[in-house]
């Protein structure tokens, strides 16, 4: 979840984003962080936005907003003018009312920039003119580790849905395993705080962004900056990153998560030599009350369970809203695909999509 930071002085003017789909008298998360994104779509107020996705922060907010939403490619889209979060994970995307469109944004805001040096140069191909939503004869795989105790019936049925959609498109059905999955919440949760709490020193007044005004020293200055600039999310998240990169803890914490994150990535890239797409949930709920987890953070990051694994591997995914629970609240399915093959995500995509319809 990236640019927290950012939304700290719009929430004290305008206060938080509501999801479009809430009810009057209980408002919804629309996801974050990029939920303001999947809001404005939700609500009709555009037909196209950006986002940015570290964990899950497109993908979530378009499940929990009932619209489309695109991860590409770790390097696919330049970051330049993002403010970083975590580097080695952070990814521009869209959002978008249906995959056509979301097929049109992409191709629009991808390619290389020199002045991101993590992007990559790669030929981009016309999603939108190549579209095809004859999937005959692909092989969809389906991670066994995705089938967590305690998900709700109504996110396992949607997911059952889609499997049986594909299945009558002529698509083979592969169970595959990705055995590294269950360490990805606590791997990502190591080191997207490390990198947030190095990006983020910058912020502390001196040269650009907030600077408080009650200070009588420049010690003070970096103390109050910081201590007023950042919410209670971020200032949790930098402490973590600072402690597992502190002397005698980067071993331990960091490196080894660096290692575990490769062995997740090697698990991605060996399910899809025997499959060309995978497909999961997108979050394992729908839009919850507004400020329902706050006060829990253990709670709150195991709604990235879903996204967060692919986003250590780099891989593009995109969220499709694909059924409703019994609140009449939109649930999502999550597309996987190999490495710059966006393609193939779009063409699962709109052929769930025109399913669903």
């Amino acid at each position: 979840m990236n640019l927290l930071w950012v939304l700290q002085p719009i929430l004290v003017f305008f206060g938080n984003t509501i999801n479009p789909l809430s009810k009057d008298n209980e408002p919804l998360a629309p996801g974050g962080s990029s939920g303001g994104s999947a809001a404005a779509i939700a609500a009709d107020l555009c037909l196209g936005s950006t986002g940015t996705d570290t964990g899950g922060s497109i993908r979530q907010p378009a499940s929990f907003c009932g619209v489309v939403g695109v991860k590409p490619t770790y390097g696919l889209c330049s970051r330049w003018g993002i403010a970083a979060f975590a580097s080695s994970l952070d990814q521009a995307g869209v959002f978008s009312h249906n995959v056509e469109d979301a097929s049109i944004l992409l191709k629009t805001i991808a390619g290389f920039d020199q002045r991101d040096s993590t992007s990559a140069n790669v030929d981009i191909p016309n999603y939108f003119a190549n579209l095809n939503d004859d999937l005959n004869g692909k092989t969809v795989g389906i991670p066994k580790e995705y089938s967590i105790d305690g998900t709700p019936q109504e996110i396992s049925q949607i997911w059952d849905d889609a499997i049986k959609v594909l299945e009558k498109k002529g698509v083979k059905i592969k169970n595959i395993s990705l055995p590294h999955t269950k360490y990805a919440l606590p791997t990502y949760y190591i080191i997207a705080p490390a990198e947030a709490s190095s990006n983020l020193a910058r912020y502390d007044g001196v040269k650009y962004g907030f600077r408080s005004t009650e200070i009588n020293s420049l010690d003070e200055m970096y103390e109050t900056t910081r201590a007023q600039g950042f919410g209670k999310e971020v200032k949790r998240r930098i402490l973590i990153g600072t402690y597992v990169l502190s002397a005698g803890y980067y071993d331990a914490y960091y490196l080894k998560a660096q290692k575990v994150r490769k062995l997740i990535a090697n698990d991605f890239n060996k399910a899809l030599k025997e499959c060309d797409f995978i497909v999961t949930p997108t979050a394992p709920s729908a839009a919850f009350p507004l400020n329902e987890k706050q006060n829990d953070p253990i709670k709150m990051y195991l709604n990235d369970v879903f996204t967060v694994p692919a986003s250590l591997a780099g891989l593009p995914g995109i969220s499709i809203p694909f059924g409703k629970d019994k609140n009449n609240l939109p649930l999502g399915i999550q597309i996987l695909g190999k490495h710059f093959d966006e393609q193939q995500v779009f063409n699962v995509a709109l052929s769930l999509e025109r399913s669903y319809e």
